[in-house]
């Protein structure tokens, strides 16, 4: 998991200034639908505002520069951010221990003093900001009893989440892996922390209290592609062979489009669940519409695609379209699941 700290400055509507360790980058647009542009490209931002919770897409910078290597375009000086993390001597006086112990929680962080800012921010979780950031620094260090218990916390006194943070002019935004192939990017809100939590009762095998938070998030709203995709995972994993649960699958991911990654893997659970219901030709369509679109697509999401195809077409006789299947992932990657052993070379 990953965590990003950055500063912003509003320089008008909707444009903004964002600045970090490493780089700077200019951003357009209004809350829930963002472009960045920085050195590192262009990352188109979607989510639901309010949330905390959106997805990012990543292109190259190279198609903006010139072919002598410069960047095209104006390009603007990172500006000097006001060091709010540095309290002086008077300010530690009148600020509550809490709320020091968060600040130099951040610091110890943002200075890549990772042990050193656990231990600050323990002293930080009566605050809702300590709560969360110290949960997921735990689950980044597969503590889990102790991101459990922080991250309740949190939950606890999710209404004050945020607060810290923007006193202090930070933004903090985590990357959380919810599948093999799907990363959410969250920030300090209810959602945030219950996915979080989801997923340390997930690790714990605590399945029982991981769909309680997942159902809780589900029931804010339905078409939380993010909530869905980890419903699903997560029901699957439990029994993958089970009609019922399958049914569950196909009823949760509904008429699911392929427009994003997080909507392929969506598709890829609903094609599992419709293979376990006998199914295929249901199946092999929803697969084939996953693998029209591979422009920025997990490539190892791609294979397990191809790969359930490929079982698919068996199950319907199709032994020459599934070979073809096989074939293609034994040429990329021989050791991929069991594509020796159907292609018959061992």
């Amino acid at each position: 998991m990953g965590f990003r700290f950055f500063r912003r400055i509003k320089i008008s509507p909707g444009v903004t200034l964002n600045f970090s360790k490493s780089s700077v980058s200019t951003s357009f647009g209004v809350r829930g639908a963002k472009v960045t542009l920085g050195d590192r490209g262009l990352r188109k931002t979607v989510g639901i505002p309010g949330t905390g919770l959106f997805y990012t897409e990543v292109s190259s910078s190279k198609r903006g520069r010139d072919r002598s290597g410069r960047q095209s375009g104006p390009s603007l000086p990172p500006p000097e951010p006001r060091q709010k993390l540095d309290l002086g001597f008077f300010e530690r006086l009148l600020t509550p221990k809490p709320e020091r112990a968060f600040v130099d929680g951040c610091k110890a962080y943002v200075a890549g003093k990772k042990k050193k800012a656990a231990e600050e921010l323990c002293g930080a979780t009566h605050l809702a900001d300590g709560a969360f950031l110290a949960g997921f620094l735990a689950i980044n260090d597969k503590r889990l009893d102790e991101a459990e218990r922080h991250l309740k916390q949190a939950a606890a006194m999710h209404q004050t989440l945020g607060q810290h943070f923007d006193k202090y002019g930070l933004e903090v935004e985590l990357a959380l892996p919810i599948t093999e192939f799907v990363t959410a990017h969250i920030r300090p809100c209810r959602r945030g922390v219950l996915l979080g939590l989801a997923e340390v009762y997930q690790a714990q095998d605590q399945v029982k209290n991981a769909l309680d938070c997942l159902n809780k998030l589900r029931r804010d709203t339905t078409d939380d592609m993010v909530v869905n995709l980890s419903l699903a995972e997560l029901v699957h994993e439990v029994a993958p062979t089970n009609k019922r649960l399958a049914k569950q699958i196909v009823e949760l991911a509904g008429d699911v489009k392929n427009e994003s990654s997080v909507h392929a893997a969506l598709m890829l659970y609903k094609a599992q669940a419709l293979r376990t219901l006998n199914l295929h030709t249901a199946a092999r369509d929803v697969l084939t519409a996953a693998l029209r679109k591979k422009k920025d697509r997990d490539e190892e999401l791609l294979r397990a695609l191809r790969y359930e195809r490929g079982c698919v077409y068996e199950n319907l006789g199709q032994n020459t379209r599934a070979r073809g299947e096989f074939e293609k992932l034994y040429a990329e990657k021989p050791s991929y699941e069991d594509v020796i052993k159907r292609l018959g070379l061992g």
